[in-house]
This record gives structure tokens, sequence and C-alpha cells, in this order.
């Protein structure tokens, strides 16, 4: 990959705290995209699992590479493999000590997704799997906010070891919603996209305090780098776009949700 970001390469401490390193669009330059990660400064990064074998894999990287961590679960899209077996196995993955996460879990009402009530009963079963190991949880919402925010609230109980809405591109009222209910919001690339001015004014609403970064890599490359292959390399690009948004201090930005990453997650 090309020296990129440049400018941040001195400030060291990111955490890219979603990301899919399992992917197959990094089987020919996973461990080069890790090395040069740690190079440009990123110093944690999540990789995340959204069905069983993804979350088997997510925990295999982990384990290999120092600053790895695992969250484990099962994605709306494949809530339908969530049973007993697949149950047990996700319980056993998610007492490893680095896994820090449950996640991604959530709901979809785009595409072609199981039933509302088969992602809602595996939604629930997730939260109280990590209300029940101590757990944050990763939350994925796609054209199911409604449902999504009347799940949490009635689920408060739950989230008693926080969690983060993930990739959020949502409104003023939605993050308020969220952040009352204790979760952090996670910004990534769709930050950066020049017709993202709605969530641009969002986020300068949202407390730095409450902010997390991330990729979603491979998907989601943010501006200037769109057509390239996402990577955990470009937290840094995602950073220096928050700092403007909000006017703040780039050095600010990345000590404060490098700090709010630490504690969700227990870094």
């Amino acid at each position: 990959m090309e020296n990129e970001n440049t400018s941040t390469n001195k400030l060291i401490g990111f955490v890219d705290t979603h990301a899919h390193l399992t992917d197959k669009a990094f089987d020919e330059d996973r461990v080069v995209i890790i090395e040069k990660s740690r190079q440009l400064g990123i110093e944690k990064i999540i990789t995340s699992g959204f069905n069983i074998y993804s979350s088997i894999e997510a925990l295999k990287l982990a384990k290999k590479n120092e600053g790895i961590y695992a969250s484990v679960g099962v994605y709306p899209e494949n809530i339908l493999e969530l049973d007993d077996k697949a149950k047990t196995e996700l319980e056993k993955l998610a007492q490893n000590e680095k896994v820090v996460a449950i996640g991604e879990i959530g709901l979809q009402y785009i595409g072609n997704m199981p039933s509302k009530e088969k992602q809602i009963e595996g939604f629930i079963y997730q939260l109280n799997l990590a209300n029940t190991l101590h757990l944050p949880v990763v939350i994925h919402c796609r054209e199911a906010i409604g449902d999504m925010l009347e799940i949490l609230k009635a689920n408060r109980h739950l989230l008693n070891f926080g969690g983060t809405m993930h990739c959020f591109s949502g409104s003023l009222e939605m993050s308020k919603e969220l952040l009352k209910l204790g979760l952090y919001i996670s910004v990534g690339g769709v930050s950066t996209f020049k017709n993202a001015t709605s969530l641009q004014k969002t986020l300068r609403e949202i407390p730095i305090e409450r902010i997390l970064l991330e990729t979603d890599c491979p998907y989601l490359t943010p501006h200037p780098y769109r057509g390239k292959k996402n990577s955990p390399c470009y937290i840094p690009t995602i950073a220096e776009n928050l700092a403007k948004i909000k006017g703040e201090d780039l050095e600010k930005v990345i000590k404060q949700t490098t700090q709010n990453a630490k504690e969700l997650f227990k870094l």
C-alpha cells in the first residue's frame, strides 16, 4: 500500500474498533496490511465476526497477532444458523480472553433477510449473552431503527457493559436516543463522503467522549481513496476528517477516541 496518511504518522495510538480482517479480500496481503497499520500508528484493531465461521476465524487471527482482538456474533443475514449447536459454539468463543465484544449483531430490514421475528429473537439472545459474559455489544442496524430502539429501551438492563452503534449514519435524534442508552457512536468512512452533509452536521453535535473510530474494512473506503480496498491504514484519514467536522485539534480526537475504545472494550 502507498505511504498514505503521512500527516498523522507521528501521532500514534489509533484504535480501529471494527474491521473484517478475515475477509477473503485480505487473503493476499493480510500480514502486510497488519504491519503497515502498525507503522501508521494503529495500535489496536478489533476484527469482527458476522457468523460462527467468521467469528472462529476472527479469534484465530486475534490469537496470532498482538494488538488484534475479536468480536464474535451472528449478523441478521445469518441469524437462521443460530441454532442450539451454534449458540454453544458462540458462548465458548466469547469466553476467550481475546474476545472483547459480542458483534456484530442487530437488525436489517432491507434486502433478502430472515424474518423480523427471527432477527429480533437472535438479537435479544445475543444481548443476553453479552450481559451474562460482561461484554459490550457491537450493533448493526439498517432500515430497522424503530424496532431497534424499542428493543434496546425494553432491554436496557442487558446493556450494563455498554456497546456501540457500528457504522453510524443516522440522524441527530437517533444519536441522542442511543447516547441516552449509554451507547457509543462509531464513525467510519461514510463520514468522509461528499454527500454525507447530514451525517457531518450530526457528528458536530455528538460529544467526542462518545465517539469511536472504525473502518468496517474492506468496505466503505473513505474519501479520497474510494475505489481502493479499505483497511485499518485509513483510520488516520477518518480521524482527520472527524477533527475537521468538529473543529477539534487532531491530537485531541485521536487521544479521546482511543481512550473511549479502551474503556468500552477493556483493551
